[in-house]
């Protein structure tokens, strides 16, 4: 099993406890990018619609591929009776667009997944003239609100965190976008701050790719060192969250 496909055994799990991003995120895009009526937009593995609703929202033509079986029936469910949903079940890496061309590309921490060269050659080729692509993905502390409760997460994490499959997805470079065409580049951030208690934040770790392939005999454990450290420090953790959103645009000519 490749750890992109993990996310497909917890859809239900996935949609509850994943981050939503902020609506002043979305404000900008939106506006950015001039996304309503008569604009087509495609998003890349929406997963179970962390980032889809504030788009389809403004009644552009949305359209998605969504790699896991079991995602893509979950969106069909929730969205599929908007007149300007339409979503295909597929890999973006090898599926054939055909003629299609969009306004907007966008990502919630999806593009990470897809090789550097096919993900930006492969999204300036489907953009119209002038089309933006925008990738957003969320950063995530909570050392700065209790040191001594991350700490003992970390103690947890060097003790029985021994995931069946590595992740070694994490240096994709976003600012490699110029060097497939793009143009005006740039970096916004966005914040939040999200609270839960030690089952909430057991639930919500058990969405993240690795923590979900980690096998007995350290699982158990595992998510038991994860909600024993929070139920020590009162049953609350507190994330500071950083919405990150990249922007760039494919050239009118």
């Amino acid at each position: 099993m490749e750890l992109r496909t993990v996310f497909d055994t917890i859809p239900e799990q996935f949609d509850r406890y994943r981050p939503r991003y902020c609506a002043e995120l979305f404000d900008a895009l939106i506006g950015y990018a001039g996304i309503g009526p008569g604009k087509s937009v495609l998003e890349l593995g929406p997963g179970t619609g962390q980032a889809t609703e504030p788009i389809l929202n403004t009644g552009c033509d949305y359209h998605a591929i969504e790699l896991g079986e079991h995602l893509f029936e979950f969106m069909k469910r929730k969205y599929g009776s908007r007149p300007n949903f339409h979503i295909v079940n597929g890999d973006f890496i090898t599926h054939d667009f055909g003629g299609q061309r969009f306004d907007l590309i966008d990502s919630a921490a999806t593009i990470q997944w897809i090789p550097e060269e096919v993900a930006f050659s492969k999204t300036f080729a489907l953009l119209k003239p002038g089309g933006t692509l925008a990738m957003m993905l969320t950063v995530s502390d909570y050392r700065t609100p209790d040191e001594t409760l991350y700490a003992n997460i970390q103690k947890v994490y060097s003790e029985h965190f021994r995931p069946d499959i590595p992740y070694t997805h994490g240096g994709f470079r976003y600012d490699s976008a110029p060097a497939y065409g793009y143009t005006e580049f740039e970096r916004r951030e966005f914040h939040g701050k999200r609270e839960m208690t030690a089952d909430e934040y057991v639930s919500f770790c058990g969405t993240h790719c690795d923590h979900i392939v980690v096998p007995e005999p350290y699982r158990t454990p595992f998510f038991e060192g994860l909600r024993d450290a929070v139920l020590a420090v009162g049953n609350r953790i507190v994330f500071l969250d950083t919405y990150v959103l990249y922007l760039a645009k494919k050239p009118l000519s």
